[in-house]
């Protein structure tokens, strides 16, 4: 679909006012008249801009969430080679959960996982993530800056969970300390 520059605006201000909702305390099952009272257009705009309805636009602010997670920790994220680099990313990720709150991206994706496509989104997004933090474990190990007999994976795969158990915390008590925690344990891991 071709859109003016109105029109992706528009499309835009939907995505993104969808997306808030899906972080936002009031989800569980979405419906369009939700939709229509975040973003203030009709259902008549809704399939202007999202003629499959409802799951499409949900999809759509899925994906948004996804590479919101992504996008979050950048440029930390793709600078792991380091201790230092390390050390940033975690303070970065901190601060940005300490500022998101209980307004996780992930944990709303999770929530949508019923959203037809949303599952494939929610696992490339991990696996991205996971990929990303194994290449900075292994350019740590080639630098001799991590421990070799680390499996960059598995580690990846854990400090994901750690995070992922942290916000959770977070979400409940407002304490970033289980983050925090989380996350120095496994460079502590890493790097002795």
């Amino acid at each position: 679909m071709t859109l003016t520059a109105k029109g992706r605006a528009t499309r835009e201000r939907i995505l993104e006012a969808t997306g808030a909702y899906l972080r936002s305390d009031a989800p569980g099952e979405i419906t369009l008249d939700d939709i229509r009272a975040v973003t203030g257009t009709s259902k008549g705009q809704l399939f202007h801009y999202f003629p499959a309805g409802k799951e499409e636009l949900l999809l759509a602010a899925i994906r948004r969430e996804a590479d919101r997670v992504i996008d979050d920790q950048q440029p930390q994220l793709d600078d792991l080679t380091s201790r230092s680099g390390w050390e940033q990313w975690s303070t970065a990720v901190v601060s940005r959960y300490r500022a998101l709150g209980a307004n996780c991206p992930l944990a709303a994706l999770m929530d949508q996982a019923s959203t037809p496509g949303a599952a494939e989104v929610i696992s490339t997004l991990l696996l991205d993530w996971r990929e990303r933090l194994a290449r900075g474990i292994r350019a740590m190990q080639g630098a001799g800056e991590a421990r070799a007999d680390a499996d960059a994976a598995r580690v990846a795969a854990s400090v994901i969970a750690g995070i992922q158990g942290g916000v959770q915390v977070l979400r409940s008590t407002g304490e970033t300390d289980t983050l925090e925690a989380s996350l120095a344990l496994h460079l502590e891991y890493l790097t002795r």
